[in-house]
């Protein structure tokens, strides 16, 4: 199965920690939606990014494949199913292939609120494995 990645799973080292079996596949795109920072995160002292409907936007991302297990791990780690829900969608790689892929968007849509800098150094490090800049 896939793993759409848009935010601190971007960064490599840092999804082989959360999901050591999954394997970094190539880039993709999310039609209609944006990246959006929301709440308070006491692990990283700012908001977290989720994804919010927007159409005509797109979300830059990675694609991983990922097995079960790795599926157990990020549920655990993004706190499915209370914090936040697992989201089935289609994106679309440069070859505009479509591909079916799980994401995890943020139960409570809450205010946006402005990141914390270690997170978005995270994020921009993922940017950067993936060649997204």
């Amino acid at each position: 199965m896939y793993y759409f990645a848009y935010s601190a799973d971007l960064s490599r080292k840092h999804m082989k920690e959360r999901a050591a079996e999954s394997v970094p596949k190539e880039t993709a795109k999310l039609p209609h939606y944006k990246v959006i920072f929301t709440g308070w995160s006491r692990k990283w002292r700012g908001g977290t990014a989720t994804l919010q409907s927007s159409r005509g936007d797109k979300v830059r991302g990675g694609l991983y494949e990922i097995s079960e297990k790795d599926l157990a791990h990020l549920d655990v780690a993004e706190g499915y199913p209370s914090e936040a829900k697992r989201l089935n969608v289609t994106v679309f790689t440069r070859d505009d292939e479509p591909i079916q892929a799980v994401t995890y968007i943020k139960s409570a849509q809450a205010e946006e609120t402005k990141p914390s800098t270690d997170y978005l150094a995270l994020m921009q490090e993922g940017y950067r494995d993936w060649r997204l800049f």
